[in-house]
């Protein structure tokens, strides 16, 4: 809903009806859930002449692109790789990156997936999902590292997602303190009844994807290694791809531009910066 400037809060009670208005609107909005992977569960094809790069990223290793707004980027769990991490900054001004605490926030909601969006740190929506098969991915714990890798698997030299992120982000000529807390697709992570953190089982399945449209001029990283909460008692990993494709930029009418009030506003953010 909207509120003009005639009617804002003035009160600490005002103030509270208006944040209780939100919320229940925000969990309306949320039992709308969009179906997961178009019709038919499926990837939708995406035509041969579209696509601009395609990379199979092996596991424990990393990747990383720039992306023109108006691209999607397409990640595919051939192999159901139990998380790939991911993280996102502006291309054209790197100080703007994926803020995971606004994202959750703004939207009323840590459940990622179909028709919800990635916030800078701007106000400005960095990615939209598009298009999404699992609906199971981690906007709360972040990826692995060195520490988590000791205390799971006795080993902090295995590969892990923080320090795939300092490779990946040194190609472009950034460094550790510009990389903020990241979100992890395919990581069913839940809370249970005393807001404990759980890995929920058989939820991640070969092929799942995420279609990540970019909606700025994208700097994006992925990791491909387990999340910390990954069930095996073991390091493993699967390979997944990456696919870039030329989407268009999003309509008047696009699910992920009107899903909640809050994204509008990010969304108008994001088209200030470019009319400007």
């Amino acid at each position: 809903m909207t509120v003009s400037s005639a009617n804002l809060p003035t009160t600490p009670e005002e103030y509270r009806q208006r944040y209780l208005e939100l919320q229940r609107a925000a969990r309306e909005n949320a039992a709308r859930r969009p179906t997961l992977g178009g019709n038919d569960g499926n990837p939708p094809i995406i035509p041969a002449d579209l696509i601009v790069a395609e990379e199979t990223i092996p596991g424990g290793w990393y990747w990383s692109a720039r992306l023109v707004r108006g691209q999607t980027l397409r990640i595919v769990n051939d192999g159901a790789a139990s998380g790939v991490s991911a993280l996102f900054w502006n291309a054209d001004d790197t100080s703007e990156r994926y803020n995971a605490g606004d994202t959750v926030k703004i939207q009323w909601s840590a459940a990622i997936g179909k028709g919800r969006v990635l916030l800078s740190d701007m106000g400005r929506v960095l990615m939209s999902v598009t298009e999404d098969s699992a609906g199971t991915h981690d906007a709360l714990l972040g990826g692995s590292n060195a520490a988590s890798n000791r205390r799971k698997y006795g080993d902090p030299a295995l590969r892990n997602s923080r320090d795939n992120f300092v490779l990946a982000v040194a190609k472009h000529g950034l460094g550790r303190r510009d990389i903020p807390p990241c979100i992890t697709f395919f990581a069913p992570v839940r809370t249970d009844a005393d807001g404990r953190f759980g890995w929920q089982q058989d939820a991640v399945e070969p092929g799942d994807f995420v279609d990540l449209r970019a909606e700025l001029n994208v700097l994006v990283a992925l990791s491909n290694c387990p999340h910390p909460l990954a069930p095996s008692p073991r390091w493993e990993a699967a390979p997944v791809r990456a696919i870039v494709w030329r989407s268009g930029e999003p309509g008047p009418r696009d699910l992920c531009r009107n899903r909640t009030d809050e994204a509008v506003r990010g969304f108008d953010n994001t088209d200030a910066l470019f009319r400007a």
